[in-house]
């Protein structure tokens, strides 16, 4: 079943990175920016019209700011880029400069960001799917969550990187709307649309104010259509993957990527008040547009398509961020350790599981409504903007290399934008969702720093010198009991450490044989390892299973099956960590959990288990 549903497995040489020309990039990285065109002008407009239709006006002025402020965040990723050549991630960008707290304010705010991107994404991709057909409606929550679990099916399968398939949506996105857009512009200009080109249509029904218009209302309004900029930072994550010259290269993709967003953006916003469109519950604006324009004929429901793939496109970019970003985290030490592992497909496996119940449960609770959604988003987006940019604001003044000054006066202007930005958001929408977003990011920073924490006590713990090892490996096995029968005892070890020599030792006091094995896909990792266990162990023997699709139990299993003899009992000896608290267990003891259950059920060998003690308080 698992074949069935995954595949067969990837070899790790089989990872495949694709070198994109600037066509494709644009493509593969500008989804999730240019998606957010297809609502960003309806969340303005749903904000204003709680001041009554006469407030919809000043949705022009607001979206003038937005692209205001886009260009200033573009012009600062744009110094990213050239400082960044091997990829400028906002993590690593603001560890690096900032250091160790603002990282892992970064990375929280990434990984809400990138669940709430598939969360908005998939509601926005449903909602133009209901709106050309009404009666799925009733059904957006479980429609949206089936959506998700097979993005994550998907990735489990290992989605390949083809610039050419993830091109096509795109592409399909940019010529629907860039034809409804000029349409609509030429019937305004040949006076075929309630409104002209310089006076804005009255709206079809009356709207009751709720409020007044006020400044907090306008800040609302415009921290609501900020979401227009989510996803800019792509292109600074990507610059490995273009062809060379990368830098330059991914500099003038940014470029072209912010023209195309910015003149998508305008031009909805320009024939939602040209055209009176108001925000309605079940129909989104740009589908209003669409019928407006093209009339309801098969036209529309192409351009229907096309705006619901790229939305949807641009939720599965994160089922490959925000694996990638938890697997760095892992390798730093501020999550669990198995969300550096690839599974069969060479994809993130436990970072894609992750995701995929965080935003089903996201669109569950908020009903997979975008308006609802929309409040969480900005935070973290912008949080992630100001610390990458503030961090360019240190190298800067740190290396001072050529053209320094420019550089970083281009990148402070970037991060005094987006940070005003982010506490206007703040500010304006905590009532309303933000509070939540916030809440979030400071759980992931307890963890990230509890589970750092704990990893170094623990390395600290089972760390071991040289002389150590061949003093505690000293002491002879005990010999066995005339007339009883030999056992065999099998260790799996990760290395040499004081965990390992535990577990010897209480093998040597039981007597017997001892075999150690060891299974890497890193073949020049593994005689390393052999070379110092035949130095500090000579008298057991290390072997080394090669497992090039990163499997550890089924090589394991094969080996012990290999190894049953007739001479007496193979027995399993398993480590086992003594925790004090219940979360520490999710960060250890997962080969006992993974490879007992297995060889005993199928091998019918005995499975024992060696609790180790550490010295010292655990954290």
């Amino acid at each position: 079943m698992r074949r069935f549903l995954i595949g067969s497995p990837f070899a790790t040489s089989q990872a495949i990175h694709e070198r994109l020309s600037n066509l494709k990039a644009l493509a593969v990285f500008s989804s999730d920016a240019l998606s957010s065109s297809a609502y960003a002008t309806e969340e303005i407009l749903i904000v204003l019209a709680l001041a009554g239709a006469d407030a919809l006006h000043f949705s022009l002025p607001i979206a003038l700011a937005i692209v205001s402020l886009m260009a200033i965040v573009v012009a600062s990723y744009r110094q990213t880029i050239k400082a960044y050549p091997q990829g400028g991630g906002a993590y690593s960008v603001a560890r690096e400069n900032l250091g160790e707290w603002p990282g892992l304010v970064a990375a929280a705010a990434l990984l809400v960001d990138y669940t709430l991107t598939v969360a908005v994404s998939v509601a926005a991709g449903v909602a133009a799917i209901t709106s050309a057909a009404p009666g799925l409606l009733d059904w957006r929550v479980p429609i949206a969550v089936a959506i998700v679990l097979v993005f994550a099916w998907g990735n489990l399968r290992g989605i390949r990187e083809s610039g050419t398939i993830f091109s096509i949506p795109t592409y399909f996105f940019i010529t629907s709307m860039g034809v409804v857009i000029a349409l609509g512009m030429i019937k305004v200009a040949m006076g075929e649309a309630p409104g002209t080109l310089w006076r804005g249509a009255p709206v079809p029904e009356p709207i009751i104010p709720q409020t007044s218009l006020s400044l907090l209302l306008i800040l609302r309004a415009f921290s609501s259509g900020s979401a227009a900029l989510t996803g800019i930072e792509a292109m600074a994550n990507g610059v490995p993957s273009f062809k060379p010259p990368e830098s330059h290269n991914a500099r003038i993709t940014t470029l072209r990527m912010a023209v195309i967003l910015s003149s998508l953006f305008l031009g909805i916003t320009f024939l939602a008040n040209r055209y009176g469109l108001v925000p309605r519950e079940d129909e989104t604006l740009v589908s209003q547009l669409g019928r407006q324009v093209l009339g309801e004929n098969p036209l529309y429901f192409v351009y229907q398509a096309a705006t619901a793939l790229v939305l949807f496109l641009a939720a599965n970019t994160s089922f490959a961020d925000f694996p990638r970003v938890s697997a760095i985290l892992a390798a730093d030490k501020y999550l669990p350790r198995y969300f550096t592992f690839k599974g069969d497909r060479l994809a993130f496996t436990n970072g894609i599981v992750a995701l995929s119940i965080a935003a089903s449960a996201l669109l569950v609770i908020f009903d997979a409504n975008v308006t609802r959604l929309i409040p969480l988003y900005a935070v973290g987006v912008f949080v992630t903007f100001t610390l990458s940019q503030l961090g360019m604001v240190r190298r800067w003044w740190r290396l001072r290399g050529p053209g320094w000054r420019t550089s970083m006066l281009i990148n402070a202007v970037g991060a005094v934008a987006t940070g005003v930005v982010a506490v206007i958001i703040v500010l304006s929408k905590f009532v309303h969702g933000a509070w939540i977003s916030l809440l979030l990011m400071g759980w992931l920073i307890v963890i990230f720093h509890l589970i750092w924490r704990h990893y170094r006590w623990f390395e600290s713990q089972v760390h071991i010198t040289d002389e150590e090892v061949a003093e505690l490996a000293a002491p002879p096995s005990v010999p066995l009991a005339e007339g009883a029968s030999v056992r065999h005892f099998v260790i799996p070890v990760e290395g040499i450490n004081r965990i390992t020599l535990e577990t010897i030792r209480v093998a040597r006091e039981w007597g017997g044989t001892i075999t150690a094995l060891h299974v890497t896909d890193d073949r020049e990792e593994g005689e390393a390892l052999r070379a110092k266990w035949e130095h500090l162990l000579p008298d057991v023997p290390l072997i080394l299973i090669e497992s090039p699709y990163r499997a550890f139990v089924a090589p394991m299993l094969a080996c012990l099956e290999h190894m049953k003899r007739s001479d007496g009992e193979v027995i399993l000896l398993l480590p086992r960590l003594k925790v004090r608290h219940w979360w520490q267990a999710l960060l250890h003891n997962q080969t006992v959990l993974r490879l007992r259950p297995h060889a005993e059920k199928y091998l019918k060998i005995r499975v024992l288990e060696v609790p180790v003690p550490l010295n010292g308080a655990s954290h």
